[in-house]
């Protein structure tokens, strides 16, 4: 009976042995065969675009990602031999995207690199991959910028993932300041009589610079005085407001510097350079503008190097300041066959890491709370913790619909003819009801033929 038992164990220690090996064998047999799979497999490539002055700074970025992830290639558009399609600027970006995403073939892009801007009108037409289930949201609004994570949902959806952020300041010199014993301004009549005493004392040939010139930038620094008087373009509801009282004030301000010798009428038509050029070379005490300006503002051959700080835009008497918040960051197209590839990518290039690397070589504006006082990066963007400070307190977005593209067209074009005192094409009251009307019949037929 014993040995009966004996021989019980014996086989049966044998049997589990015998299982053991069969198990090992196939267990080998399956990794050898995943193994041989990825050896076998093909790189997945992914493709997106980038306004041209930016193309350079990506590809350290690309080149570690791929280094890390060999089954993974991007490809710049950018830098494509013979590409006639290089976007040179925001608008040529844009215009890019439309005519791609429109086309009866698929989409040449697996990565949207977009505008704040755009997020409403390219989720609505449906070329953008929800998001939402990927990442939590909570933790992106505790690691990112509450305005940007904001501005990349739609609909309670998410679709855009913050990159580099952005948004409007006015600089001021405080060397000229301390001059005649001035504190920065607070208000717009603060603004008027600062430079209306320097222009006096013949330290300055301009007050104000801004952007007059008849583009995106101009109605960007408008919602800006829009908002500093208390009033708004388009609300959450759909109400229409550019025709109020308060916002006939915001555009005769604008026009009343040009008027009384504050801001030159050449503003109306010079491009950003120019602007910029005239306040390099110390002709002025103001100047709205973002904050990549700071390079070049604090760059050796800079005349005003370490003259200058940041604030938010002036309001008026009883009113608070607005900046109009800006910035890029990254969706998925939704047609794309690599949506967990695409996922990677992004994650790599919205990383602390990444931003933080190419906010040091390009001189942008990260979207993660805590680069903003990276030792490194404030050693050399000294006032980035206070810009932070600005864009938590002050922030204001651009309408958030579809048919924005058409919106900011129509307020450009009735600026524009609203704010030229010699042409005096409409005044204030005129233009601003003709922009209201035509907005409203924008947001109630959904298009609007933009000159």
């Amino acid at each position: 009976m014993k040995n009966r038992k004996e021989r019980c164990r014996v086989a049966k220690f044998l049997q589990q042995i015998g299982l053991l090996r069969i198990l090992g064998l196939l267990f080998a047999f399956i990794l050898g065969f995943n193994l041989l799979s990825a050896c076998n497999r093909q790189p997945v490539t992914l493709s997106f675009v980038v306004p041209q002055i930016e193309a350079e700074f990506w590809k350290p970025l690309i080149e570690q990602f791929e280094a890390r992830n060999p089954n993974i290639r991007i490809d710049l558009a950018n830098e494509r031999q013979n590409n006639q399609k290089v976007p040179d600027s925001t608008d040529e970006l844009k215009r890019e995207y439309l005519s791609d995403f429109d086309g009866s073939k698929p989409p040449s892009y697996d990565l949207v690199y977009m505008d704040i801007i755009w997020v409403p009108e390219f989720a609505e037409k449906g070329w953008l991959m929800d998001l939402t289930d990927k990442f939590d949201q909570e933790k992106l609004k505790r690691e990112f910028l509450i305005s940007e994570v904001d501005n990349g949902v739609y609909n309670n959806k998410l679709y855009r993932i913050p990159f580099r952020t952005d948004v409007g300041v006015l600089y001021y010199r405080k060397d000229l300041l301390k001059k005649v014993n001035e504190k920065p301004p607070e208000t717009f009549e603060d603004l008027f009589r600062i430079s209306q005493n320097l222009k006096r004392q013949q330290v300055v040939e301009w007050g104000y610079l801004w952007p007059g010139q008849r583009s995106e930038g101009l109605v960007a620094m408008f919602v800006e005085i829009l908002e500093g008087h208390g009033g708004f373009w388009i609300n959450q509801n759909g109400d229409v407001g550019v025709d109020q009282s308060v916002a006939i004030d915001a555009v005769k301000f604008l026009r009343r510097t040009i008027e009384q010798g504050i801001s030159p009428q050449s503003l109306l038509t010079y491009s950003d350079s120019e602007v910029n050029k005239l306040f390099l070379d110390g002709e002025a005490v103001f100047l709205r503008h973002w904050p990549a300006f700071w390079v070049d503002a604090n760059s050796d051959k800079s005349s005003i190097r370490g003259k200058i700080a940041i604030q938010p835009m002036v309001h008026a008497e009883g009113q608070g300041s607005g900046v109009c918040k800006g910035g890029w960051g990254f969706g998925i197209t939704k047609t794309t066959k690599h949506k967990k590839e695409a996922l990677q990518v992004i994650k790599f290039l919205t990383s602390a890491a990444a931003q933080r690397q190419f906010t040091l070589a390009y001189g942008s504006v990260p979207s993660r709370r805590k680069l903003f006082f990276d030792p490194k990066i404030v050693a050399r963007y000294s006032h980035y913790p206070e810009l932070l400070n600005v864009i938590d307190k002050y922030w204001i977005s651009r309408p958030r619909i579809p048919q924005y593209g058409m919106a900011s067209c129509i307020l450009q074009e009735y600026l524009s003819k609203a704010l030229d005192p010699v042409l005096n094409t409409y005044s204030p009251e005129e233009a601003m009801q003709k922009a209201a009307r035509d907005t409203k019949e924008l947001l109630r037929m959904g298009t609007y033929n933009c000159p």
